[in-house]
C-alpha cells in the first residue's frame, strides 16, 4: 500500500523567518531617532473599501498583484529596472480597482521600497501584502504609502489578529483579513475588518482549491467586502465569479506571466475589445 508523501509546509518557514525580521526591525527602530514627525494620518480605509465594493451583476473588482516569484512556483517574472512601477501603471490604466504589492523579499522577491515607488506613480489603493506579525510592520506600511494591510488568520492567534486589525484602522488604513476555509472565516468575521479575503490557496501546501473558496465566500455577510484570492487564471474564470458573492478578486501570477500584464488585465475586463 503506497502512502502519499506529506505535503510541504511553506508557511511555517516563512513565519519563522518573518519573526527574525521583525526582531531586527524592532531593534533598529529602538536605535533610530524618533524625533522626525510623520504627517497626519489620512483616512485611506474608506476609499479602499469603496473601490472594492461591487455593484449588482458587474464583474468583480480586480486587485492586480505585483508578484515576481513564490516558494512553490519559483520565478514568475524577472525584475527589470522600473518595470514594477510600469506594471502598476498598466494595471491602473486597464481598470484595476487596487494594486497589491508583495513586499516579502526572500520568498517572493519583493520589497517595501517597491510599494513606496509605486505609490508615487499610481492613484489607486495599494495593498501591503506581507506576513504581518507586529505593529511595527503596520507602521512601515503606513509610512511607505499603503492603503490596505493584509493580515492572515493562519499566521496569528485570534487576539493578536484583532489587535493588529485595530492598529491598521488607527493608522487610517483598511485591514484585509485573509481566511483559507470556513473555520478561519469565522475568526476573520470576529475582527473589525470590513474587507475579508477567502484564499483558494492553502498557505501551508500552496495547493489551490477554487471550489472550496467559492463555497466559503458565500458566507461573508453583505455588509463586508468579500475578496476571492488566488486561482483566477483567465477572463472566463473572472466572469464566472459575477454570479458569486465576491465583490473583488486578487490575481497576480496569471497577469505577471503575461508579456504585458496590463494588456492581459484589460482583455479580462473588456473581452469584447480583444475579439
Amino acid at each position: 500500500m503506497n502512502s502519499q508523501p506529506p505535503a510541504p509546509d511553506y508557511l511555517g518557514p516563512i513565519l519563522a523567518r518573518k519573526r527574525v525580521e521583525v526582531v531586527r526591525r524592532l531593534a533598529h527602530a529602538r536605535l533610530a531617532s524618533t524625533s522626525r514627525a510623520l504627517p497626519p494620518f489620512l483616512d485611506r480605509a474608506g476609499a479602499a473599501v469603496a473601490r472594492l465594493r461591487r455593484a449588482g451583476s458587474q464583474l468583480p473588482r480586480v486587485i492586480a498583484e505585483i508578484k515576481l516569484r513564490s516558494p512553490s512556483a519559483g520565478t514568475i517574472r524577472v525584475r527589470a529596472p522600473g518595470e514594477l512601477t510600469a506594471v502598476a501603471q498598466q494595471y491602473e490604466a486597464a481598470g484595476a480597482a487596487a494594486v497589491s504589492v508583495l513586499c516579502d523579499g526572500r520568498g517572493f522577491g519583493g520589497s517595501p521600497l517597491d510599494l513606496r515607488r509605486i505609490r508615487g506613480a499610481v492613484g489607486v489603493p495599494l495593498l501591503f501584502k506581507e506576513f504581518v506579525l507586529d505593529p511595527i510592520q503596520v507602521g512601515l506600511a503606513r509610512t511607505i504609502g499603503a492603503d490596505m494591510v493584509l493580515l492572515i488568520v493562519r499566521a496569528l492567534p485570534e487576539r493578536a489578529l484583532c489587535r493588529l486589525c485595530d492598529e491598521v484602522l488607527a493608522h487610517g488604513m483598511a485591514p484585509v483579513v485573509e481566511a483559507a476555509d470556513e473555520t478561519e472565516l469565522e475568526v476573520a468575521l470576529r475582527t473589525s475588518a470590513t474587507i475579508i479575503g477567502l484564499n483558494a490557496r492553502d498557505l501551508r501546501t500552496f495547493r489551490v482549491d477554487p471550489e472550496r473558496a467559492k463555497r466559503a465566500i458565500e458566507r461573508i455577510p453583505s455588509e463586508r467586502v468579500a475578496v476571492h484570492m488566488s486561482g483566477i487564471t483567465s477572463g472566463d474564470a473572472l466572469a464566472e465569479l459575477s454570479n458569486s458573492r465576491a465583490d473583488a478578486v486578487l490575481v497576480g501570477e496569471a497577469l505577471m506571466r503575461a508579456p504585458s500584464p496590463g494588456e492581459r488585465l484589460e482583455q479580462w475586463l473588456n473581452p469584447a475589445r480583444g475579439r
